[in-house]
């Protein structure tokens, strides 16, 4: 069989609605071109999201702190916690920027941070306590190395310092922290941070208290492609154990600022992942599209190459910012931007419950 038949035969099976291997993926992604493939993850997702809904939440990433001990390679956000500009934000701070975000239609609040050496479980408790005692909003916030970190610093197992989190207000899990899940690459970017075994394991451990998350990959940092296929087939393995992953999001490591430097992936790239991401998580529900470090083009090219969701207008985030990476997006842009692909706008909650339509 041809390498061509080969990749239409796979083609002709995704769109069949029958589950590929990791083998198909890799030729997929070698092979075919972008439009077949962009072709191919659109049609699920028309399958999928009949209605023509694309969904959007209201939120503000509050960064809490910059200081970190793993000091990753690909980070430009991190300082030392001597560093002249280091700093670690207190409650009544975090309660400010929650109220400046609510009375932006905000719904969702995003806490994440470094690796403070120096903060336990008692500073996530008493802030989570505190907002939720001020505002109706969801607490979908910190990562698999937050948690871990945490429990560490509290003596604490995982499950018991999602158990304590979970009883302050803490609602769901973002996947940051995934990179790529294969400890071969995370070895050279990240020697410090937690394996791929621990992040899913964070994962496995809140899917069994009942706490739902999301999955992330941040690629183009030297990995093969089947390091990246591998990333999948991890996330849908584990969701076809515990199905609590409410989305994956794909996005492109931003250079800029880093100790590992060099040149982000082309636009080409994250199309073609991102495509292949719908197409191999045949059972994960919600796509999301990465205007945050594509830019509002190649954020509006994701919804035809299977993206059915355009995250957060997001009020504030640091740490892409952080590499001199500037996008913005408010509603009205978002949108817009939507609406141009003959799409229907859509407020999300956490859940991607539609809230308002436009």
């Amino acid at each position: 069989m041809t390498l061509t038949k080969k990749t239409d035969d796979i083609l002709g099976a995704v769109l069949a609605r029958n589950r590929i291997t990791a083998d198909d993926a890799i030729i997929l992604f070698e092979n075919a071109s972008l439009h077949q493939l962009g072709s191919a993850a659109d049609h699920l997702r028309k399958q999928i999201h009949p209605d023509g809904k694309v969904t959007f939440v209201i939120d503000r990433n509050i960064n809490y702190t910059n200081v970190c001990s793993n000091r990753c390679g690909f980070c430009a956000f991190y300082r030392n916690i001597d560093s002249p500009d280091a700093y670690l934000l207190d409650t009544s701070e975090v309660l400010k920027k929650v109220a400046e975000a609510v009375s932006s239609g905000g719904t969702q609040i995003m806490l994440q941070g470094g690796l403070h050496p120096d903060v336990t479980i008692e500073y996530y408790i008493q802030i989570f306590k505190a907002i939720k005692k001020e505002y109706d909003v969801v607490i979908h916030s910190l990562t698999p190395p937050e948690i871990i970190h945490i429990a560490k610093q509290s003596n604490l197992t995982v499950k018991e310092t999602l158990s304590k989190l979970t009883s302050a207000g803490f609602d769901s899990l973002p996947g940051g922290g995934a990179e790529i899940l294969s400890d071969s690459i995370r070895t050279k970017i990240s020697p410090l941070k937690i394996t791929a075994g621990e992040w899913l394991g964070v994962m496995n451990s809140a899917h069994q208290l009942g706490i739902y998350s999301t999955a992330t990959m941040m690629f183009g940092i030297g990995e093969e492609i089947a390091e990246r296929i591998e990333h999948l087939d991890r996330i849908r393995t584990l969701q076809d154990d515990t199905g609590k992953f409410r989305a994956f999001i794909p996005w492109t490591f931003q250079p800029g600022r880093t100790d590992i430097g060099g040149d982000e992936a082309p636009a080409e790239d994250y199309l073609k992942l991102l495509a292949l991401s719908r197409i191999y998580l045949d059972n994960i529900t919600n796509i999301q599209g990465s205007w945050l470090t594509q830019g509002a083009a190649i954020g509006q090219m994701s919804l035809f190459f299977g993206a059915n969701d355009l995250g957060s207008t997001m009020l504030e985030e640091n740490v892409v910012r952080s590499t001199g990476v500037h996008h913005k997006m408010n509603v009205e842009k978002i949108v817009t931007l939507i609406k141009q692909c003959g799409l229907t706008p859509a407020q999300r909650d956490t859940e991607y419950r539609v809230l308002k339509e436009f």
